[in-house]
């Protein structure tokens, strides 16, 4: 199957750092199709006869059942590899486990505590690498969040996303992929709690090419004029012990009516990757109102990641 923007010429999908503008709509454009397709009873076994080994240092719901569910509708397989099956990097070393791993599977999605772990897996794997999440990168929960938004919105360039809270992973890959479509990002957080520069700053180049505005600011009335307004958990896995000083540095910045309404705005989205600690980083009242949109996230990743693992695995 084929769209516009499709290219060979990606291996591995390890942040959207040097993810194209082109690469990014042809995601889109493939993911609306197959979600329309799937829901009318077609069916794609694009990917039939090929295998997905999952390697999961962090538990998940939504990526290991994604990712299964996905290779599944597109007539493949997904082997899920717990931590401790793996070993990975302590018993067996990371080089080699690509390598043996590149020997039986079509594909290699993990996720990870370190970043440094997927950028070794794709340097020594001979086949396709997906960052399924990273201290630094999560990459394709921005593509199915930006895939999320223009659903509702119907366009991507000129609108402005406000991330409210950790300056994480999820931060970081809203902001590539921001500036690579046109949509302004503003990051609104507790002062040390701010984004990578380095990722800021690359950000604040590729959008001078579309026109995307980054700012970040430790000012919740920032927020306002805000198309979207997302946030994340203030802790982290394997941040557990900070769980404690981060409510109490964050509470601010929680995601309640009286923040929503800073906007200006009655249609702003309301955005969370999930799982949300309602509560904390948002109450109830946002998370089950008209503008949220989270449901529709979590399932845009099933979608968005059939459209990355076509493009990457298809006709290999």
């Amino acid at each position: 199957m084929k769209t516009k923007h499709m290219t060979k010429t990606r291996k591995d999908v390890t942040s959207l750092s040097d993810v194209t503008k082109a690469e990014l709509e042809a995601w889109f454009d493939l993911a609306l199709k197959l979600k329309a397709e799937q829901k009318a009873g077609k069916t794609h076994p694009i990917l039939a006869g090929k295998n997905l080994a999952m390697i999961f240092q962090k538990s998940s719901t939504r990526t290991r059942v994604s990712f299964e569910i996905a290779m599944r509708q597109l007539g493949g397989g997904g082997l899920y590899l717990s931590g401790n099956d793996m070993q990975l990097g302590r018993g067996e070393t990371v080089a080699d486990t690509a390598q043996v791993l590149s020997r039986y599977c079509d594909g290699i999605m993990a996720r990870v505590f370190a970043h440094s772990d997927i950028t070794t897996l794709a340097k020594f794997a001979s086949v396709p690498v997906i960052n399924g999440l990273s201290d630094y990168s999560h990459p394709c929960q921005a593509v199915a969040d930006y895939l999320t938004v223009l659903e509702h919105k119907g366009r991507l360039k000129g609108l402005t996303l406000a991330y409210v809270g950790d300056g994480n992973n999820v931060a970081h890959s809203l902001l590539f992929g921001g500036a690579k479509l046109g949509v302004s990002v503003t990051i609104v957080c507790p002062k040390g709690y701010e984004p990578q520069k380095s990722v800021v700053d690359q950000c604040i180049e590729d959008g001078k090419v579309t026109e995307s505005r980054i700012l970040v600011t430790n000012d919740t009335a920032a927020v306002k004029g805000a198309d979207v307004i997302y946030t994340d958990v203030w802790a982290s896995m394997g941040q557990e012990k900070e769980h404690e000083t981060r409510v109490r540095l964050f509470k601010d910045y929680q995601i309640n009516a009286t923040l929503m309404a800073k906007t200006g705005k009655k249609d702003t989205l309301f955005m969370h990757c999930l799982p949300a600690h309602r509560g904390e980083e948002v109450t109830d009242a946002v998370v089950d109102s008209p503008n949220s949109v989270v449901f529709d996230e979590a399932e845009n990743r099933l979608h968005a990641q059939k459209a990355i693992l076509v493009s990457l695995m298809a006709g290999r």
